[in-house]
């Protein structure tokens, strides 16, 4: 697969800053993506540290005397969240200049979950996020990528089950192993269960009190629970838009499962077939969709939302970057249609575009301001 893309961005982050920090859920290349640069980069000039090591860890035990020790070269800690005391121990050798030494961090927990590092290397330090493999990485191989998600290990499987074993594998070390090793004491079965109830929200908005109720824990446990399945990339938390409109608007987010591989594992889809009768095709087809849409367009956390009123008027996406407003709609059909509420949320977000998003690969206007569009450019 061509990830020169993130190449080029460790490159440019390390112009800016002296640490940079690749941040993604676990198996899903970081490592790999670490040694390619160092090939390109660095050959020989550089000391690797993976803190899943014994020995690595061993060698780290007085991190101050082992890593002050290294100058003129770039420094790679590979699993760094387990680890977080290492972050002011790297800030103050990062700051050292005559050393010359350069820090590439990587680690399975996201900047929030992390907390340690925007604290103690704010200024210093430049994230680059690395998720599955995106339609552009896999050739616009829709089919595949849809049914198996983008994790390098089940996209490349030579067959469906191959693939459907190795996502439910995963699974299973991320309830057991991942979670506690980021400090988490909780059962694997109730993070198992709520992780199953997550996929009938699975592009609905979620509604915490009925999922507490259901679980039969507090409402702060279920918000609990989320937050540690969006810090580990597993699930995105959509946040609404609120309008200055004379209209209520719904104020709960809503709830997409990152990699739809991992959705399709859970719920025990193995192939085409099995999706193509789901009861919710639709939504999950949505949120596969959405994700691309992000990913294609470059967009952060925070100029991603969505927007929706209590009468029903609607807008799946809606990203807010570069001074534009432009609007995505979702649609798992061969003759992507206007509706009323498309209309609606035109004018009332004053959108200077909307883009209906459907399966096929043609691009035509619908209206002036609405275009029809194939998820695969």
């Amino acid at each position: 697969m061509d990830r020169r893309k993130y190449l080029k961005d460790i490159e440019m982050q390390f112009k800016i800053h002296s640490v940079c920090a690749i941040l993604g859920p676990r198996q899903v290349g970081k490592t790999t993506l670490a040694k390619m640069f160092l090939e390109q980069n660095y050959a020989k000039n550089f000391h690797f540290f993976d803190l899943e090591n014994p020995l690595d860890l061993a060698r780290l035990e007085n991190p101050m005397l082992a890593l002050s020790k290294l100058s003129n070269q770039l420094i790679v800690i590979d699993e760094i969240q387990r680890v977080p005391d290492l972050f002011p121990i790297i800030r103050v050798l990062a700051d050292e200049k005559e050393k010359n030494r350069m820090f590439l961090i990587l680690g399975s927990a996201s900047r929030d979950l992390i907390r340690q590092s925007s604290e103690s290397l704010a200024g210093r330090i430049g994230y680059i996020e690395l998720m599955p493999f995106s339609l552009d990485e896999a050739a616009g191989d829709t089919e595949t990528l849809w049914i198996r998600g983008g994790f390098p290990l089940s996209y490349l499987a030579k067959k469906d089950e191959e693939s459907f074993l190795w996502r439910q594998s995963y699974i299973t070390t991320f309830l057991e192993r991942d979670i506690p090793n980021l400090g988490f004491l909780i059962p694997p079965q109730q993070m198992r269960r709520f992780w199953l109830m997550l996929v009938h929200y699975h592009g609905q908005i979620f509604n915490t009190s009925e999922l507490a109720k259901s679980l039969g824990i507090s409402d702060h446990m279920v918000r609990k629970y989320l937050d540690i399945l969006s810090g580990t990339f597993m699930v995105r938390i959509l946040l609404p838009w609120h309008e200055n409109l004379e209209k209520r608007q719904v104020k709960s987010p809503k709830i997409y499962f990152r990699d739809s591989g991992i959705l399709h594992a859970l719920i025990g889809i193995r192939n085409q077939t099995e999706i193509e009768v789901y009861p919710k095709l639709g939504s999950f087809w949505e949120g596969f969709a959405l994700e691309e849409v992000i990913r294609q367009t470059e967009s952060t956390t925070e100029e991603c939302y969505f927007w929706a009123t209590q009468s029903k008027a609607e807008l799946d996406l809606l990203i807010i970057k570069n001074g534009k407003r432009i609007g995505y709609e979702f649609k798992y059909s061969d003759r992507p249609t206007i509706t009323p509420s498309m209309r609606i949320a035109l004018e009332d977000l004053k959108l200077d575009h909307l883009y209906v998003i459907y399966p096929g690969g043609q691009t035509f206007p619908l209206s002036e301001r609405i275009t029809a569009r194939g998820l695969h450019k």
